[in-house]
């Protein structure tokens, strides 16, 4: 039985492999679904194309999907002295929820990251920006530290057009690409970067998985009678944070907002085949419900801060429920709640020794060496086979990372 200090001890580098830079995409194919698949199923690998995905998912299956939108979360800001001074917007501090702070008018503040931090001394920045030919405004205000993080006050007088904040990233921000794609953002990624389903603003990066579909591929899937379910976790920047510890057990996972309709979990449940998730992100947001249920099983009037899944928590709570008992307590609470969707937060660490509960496939990307999201899947096939799909991928001239070649995993 593996004990939660076997995970704890798990040792990064025996999730290394060496990546050249020659073979990280720095863009994605013209035509997304065109692009590489490995079909990995009952431990045998075939090379297939995106487009085939339909035809080899299980019949009955239900495809769940993040429909997440990056932001232009990447802000620059230059100083009278001529110092440029880079502003991340990582999650919303006031108004906290996504939607609001996206329609105010006026003020916010968000938690960032600040580059090149040491020559922002006081006071605020700003520069003017035209929005709808209005000329607009803009200035940050650093507050408190938080970690490596600071709370920063956007303010903006926009008078009768009264814009949005929304209206200002889309005026001064900039889509903030993984910085291992070692370029700056081109005006393709605006397109490139998003999925052809993300409508839900608050990533400051994309659910990977998802950018090889087309609206093609879907309407496939449709035709096929694969049911198709949409989830939201908004990613944050901590998905491109290295794992610097030596053990895992020392390796501080992000918060992120995950948001889960009712309708979605009551499918769930009902599911008459597989539920496959598209993207680490969704396999996360979908293995925590399970947690979250949990958590209801023992208080059912747990508040939303209870009511979140902490890193250790599948490795150090007793699960003596069933799933879909797990899943019909959250159906449960949103009903006392009069709420129609579940909302709160994850810290969920996935790595080898983890029970999926939920999730019976995926399909996602190929993943940085030395990463949480290689430990994901290396939790899902196998520590005995992950390596041997990565192998093959490089032999076969694959393309790895953001803008590379998918993975379609089934067990």
């Amino acid at each position: 039985m593996t004990t939660i200090d076997d995970i704890r001890a798990l040792r990064i580098a025996d999730y290394d492999y060496p990546l050249p830079d020659e073979r990280i995409a720095k863009h994605p194919l013209t035509q997304r679904e065109q692009c590489k698949l490995l079909y990995y199923k009952g431990g045998n690998i075939e090379e297939r194309r995106f487009w085939e995905v339909p035809s080899l998912l299980p019949e009955h299956t239900t495809l769940i999907y993040n429909n997440t939108r990056v932001i232009n979360a990447r802000l620059r800001f230059r100083k009278e002295t001529g110092s440029m001074i880079e502003i991340f917007c990582l999650e919303p501090v006031a108004p906290r929820d996504y939607e609001q702070i996206f329609q105010t008018t006026g003020h916010c503040v968000w938690q960032c990251l600040v580059g090149n931090s040491k020559r922002w001394k006081q006071g605020p920045l700003s520069q003017v920006v035209t929005i709808d030919g209005h000329e607009v405004t803009v200035a940050a205000t650093r507050g408190e530290q938080r970690g490596n993080a600071w709370e920063i006050a956007f303010d903006w007088d926009s008078g009768d057009l009264r814009c949005t904040f929304a209206d200002v990233l889309d005026a001064i921000g900039e889509i903030p690409i993984p910085p291992y794609l070692n370029r700056g953002t081109e005006a393709s990624d605006s397109t490139d970067y998003q999925t052809v389903y993300s409508h839900i603003d608050g990533s400051v990066a994309a659910p990977t998985a998802g950018l090889h579909f087309t609206d093609k591929v879907l309407a496939e899937c449709d035709a096929r009678g694969i049911s198709r379910r949409e989830i939201t976790l908004h990613v944050g920047a901590g998905t491109f944070q290295p794992v610097k510890s030596e053990h895992i057990g020392d390796h501080p996972m992000h918060y992120e907002f995950i948001s889960v309709p009712r309708d979605v979990i009551k499918d769930i449940i009902n599911a008459p085949g597989p539920i496959i998730a598209v993207g680490t992100t969704s396999v996360r947001t979908l293995e925590s419900l399970y947690y979250i249920g949990q958590i209801l099983e023992e208080n059912s009037d747990a508040d939303q801060e209870e009511l979140t899944v902490t890193q250790w928590m599948p490795y150090t709570t007793p699960c003596e429920i069933t799933t879909v008992k797990a899943l019909q307590n959250i159906i449960d609470y949103l009903d006392r709640h009069h709420a129609d969707t579940y909302m709160g937060s994850t810290q969920l660490m996935i790595a080898p020794g983890f029970q999926y509960r939920i999730v019976s496939g995926m399909i996602t990307n190929f993943h940085q060496p030395q990463s949480t999201l290689l430990l994901l899947v290396a939790a899902f096939v196998g520590n005995d086979q992950w390596r041997g799909m990565y192998d093959y991928a490089m032999k076969h001239d694959f393309r790895f990372l953001s803008y590379g070649d998918a993975q379609l995993l089934l067990r």
